[in-house]
């Protein structure tokens, strides 16, 4: 009797512990109609707002870009927008780049006369052209269903004051010095005499608000003209490109010693392009072009697919380090090969796509350290050519950025490295049509220099080119030319539907949180919600898309519940530890039940992303 008690008891405990296990800090959204997750609270409401009155699924995503925009949810308006949308009618992902470019005068040379090993981080001079009004203008006009007036009206509203949230506000107070620097910048970020705005404070943007309004204004105009909705949304287009709003951006700029011209602008145009695709188990997954690090993903799973994933436990020491070397690879391949495919250097894609060039790559795996000096691989033999640049490629570790001894690191240290995470939003939106959009924006987050009387903060994103040949001769700096970002949505599909739709901020970190949340899900059994919390591994190898450009060999983050045997046996390969709470994004998905024709949403835990589904 006492034993079958015994038993009892623990059979309980066990399913107490088992229950607890799958607990999520935020529920998964379920979802029949649409779903609307983006990174701040506000800003999904009006993409359910969008929706509940009779929007689309690029209706609400165009919405909520807007007012994530209008928050400076670590972008702004003069920032850029990368999207993946699926388009239920051709049955077909297509891909939107609306990254800005450099603009006149924007040489190697005439950063390095000023003494730049990589143009600014901040100020005039780090902004490339805005992309983001162009890219929200072409999506709605080409895919959507409404009024630029419609999408854009809760933006509008907010802009004429909305109760500021805490976390700007602490953004702004730590860049306070800074933004004075630039006396537009100040005039909307200092509004209580030259200091940040309070957590609640309403917060007052009339420039801005004035530019929306003629955006609506051109499109009203363009209407009653006898315009198409299509038309009219594109007279607003070049109200922005080409007349009074981008000649006072200009301006602005010019005043505060950036290179813009009018010639830029109207020159500049948003590409409606072929995403780029690899099958990993009959999943289809999608990603962008090189112009962003999407494809790294894509190689990722193309070398995991010779990984014996049943030998491997979540979050095992061997399952942590294969990743990391995995990463290390796609990785300096990103570093040395990618870069903007309109321009001359055309990139080895197919190559670097390659399956065979994947599993070759795989087979040089230390299985027992880690490889600090892992460089780019030769991608050319696997698309017939040779590789022009081999011995730039030879060299290429004898070249590492400015900055590459970073200081020591005390294994086990609290992870410092908050700014490696900052920057992005996601915008994630699907309807009962079958439209969904994965959209990565960027740019312009606080610091920005607002540009002149438009409100418009600009892109920092000139900092992601580099200037010298030896570093990634795809990626130098040239006027007219797209950086190398780090945005980078995804996309797949199964037996031809939509299946998963998902997107992370953070940089350098993006395209590491997204395999191991895809792998989470197909691998690992998770739910949606579960993969986005879950905990994982996080490289900071790669040369950084940022300032300096700085690489850490060796240096992992882990996340603080990884249990000493583990850490024991990565210190043991050679790795240095960052302990933290959360390494898991912030990640924003949605998971698409087909055979019960519902729809399930994960948010991200890590921050103030959230959603909304009906």
């Amino acid at each position: 009797m006492k034993m079958k008690k015994l038993l009892l008891t623990i059979g309980l405990l066990l399913l107490v512990l088992w229950a607890y296990s799958q607990r999520t800090e935020k529920p998964p959204l379920h979802a029949k109609h649409w779903m609307a997750i983006t990174g701040k609270p506000l800003a999904a409401t009006s993409g359910a707002t969008i929706f509940n009155k009779g929007g689309n699924a690029i209706d609400a995503a165009c919405a909520m870009l807007a007012t994530t925009c209008t928050m400076w949810d670590v972008l702004s308006w003069g920032g850029e927008t990368q999207a993946l949308i699926y388009n239920p009618k051709l049955k077909k992902v297509i891909a939107i780049n609306a990254l800005g470019v450099a603009p006149s005068g924007a040489t190697s040379e005439f950063f390095l006369e000023k003494g730049y090993q990589y143009p600014p981080q901040f100020g005039p001079l780090a902004a490339v052209t805005p992309g983001t009004p162009g890219g929200l203008m072409t999506m709605l006009a080409e895919y959507g269903s409404m009024s630029l007036a419609e999408v854009l009206a809760p933006a509008i509203e907010m802009a004429g004051g909305y109760p500021i949230e805490a976390q700007l506000c602490r953004g702004i107070d730590h860049y306070r010095d800074t933004i004075k620097q630039w006396s537009y910048s100040s005039d909307v970020f200092l509004p209580n005499n030259g200091e940040a705005p309070k957590a609640g404070q309403i917060f007052v943007q009339s420039d801005l608000q004035a530019t929306l309004l003629k955006l609506v204004e051109a499109e009203s105009m363009a209407l009653k003209a006898g315009k198409s909705r299509k038309e009219a949304i594109y007279a607003a287009y070049d109200r922005f490109y080409r007349g009074d709003i981008g000649q006072e951006l200009v301006r602005g700029t010019k005043e505060m010693g950036g290179l813009f011209t009018m010639q830029d602008l109207d020159n500049w145009q948003v590409y409606i392009e072929e995403p780029v695709m690899t099958n990993y188990k009959d999943i289809e997954v999608y990603k962008l072009n090189t112009w962003v690090q999407g494809p790294v993903m894509l190689q990722a799973l193309n070398m995991m697919e010779n990984m014996d994933m049943n030998c491997l436990s979540y979050n095992s020491a061997k399952y942590l380090h294969g990743i990391y070397q995995v990463m290390n690879m796609c990785f300096a391949d990103r570093d040395f090969y990618y870069g903007d495919p309109y321009y001359d250097p055309v990139e080895p894609l197919q190559g670097l796509l390659s399956k065979e060039y994947a599993r070759k790559r795989f087979e040089k795996i230390n299985w027992d350290q880690n490889d600090a000096d892992a460089g780019p691989g030769d991608p050319y033999p696997y698309e017939g050519k040779v590789n022009p640049y081999l011995d730039l490629l030879q060299k290429w570790n004898d070249d590492k950025p400015v900055g590459y001894l970073a200081p020591a690191l005390q294994p086990d240290s609290e992870f410092p490295n908050e700014e490696f995470y900052l920057g992005t939003t996601s915008v994630q939106a699907a309807d009962e049509e079958g439209w969904v959009v994965s959209i990565t924006p960027s740019g312009g987050w606080v610091p920005a220099v607002i540009a002149g009387k438009t409100g418009v903060g600009l892109s920092q994103r000139m900092q992601s080119f580099v200037l010298r040949e030896s570093e990634n001769p795809y990626n130098v700096v040239e006027p007219g030319k797209r950086p190398r970002a780090t945005l980078t949505p995804g996309m797949a599909l199964k037996d031809g539907k939509p299946y998963l739709s998902f997107a992370v901020q953070g940089g350098d970190s993006q395209d590491q949180n997204l395999l191991q949340f895809f792998l989470n899900m197909v691998e690992f059994g998770m739910t949606v919600q579960e993969a986005v919390e879950a905990a994982n591994m996080n490289s900071f190898q790669m040369r950084g898309s940022f300032d300096q450009h700085i690489t850490e060999p060796g240096v992992m983050l882990i996340q603080e519940d990884t249990p000493p045997w583990t850490r024991n046996a990565l210190r043991k390969m050679g790795y240095t530890l960052q302990i933290s709470e959360r390494t898991s994004g912030p990640i924003n998905a949605i998971f698409f039940d087909q055979p019960h024709g519902t729809m399930w949403g994960g948010s991200s835990n890590h921050g103030e992303d959230y959603g909304i589904g009906w």
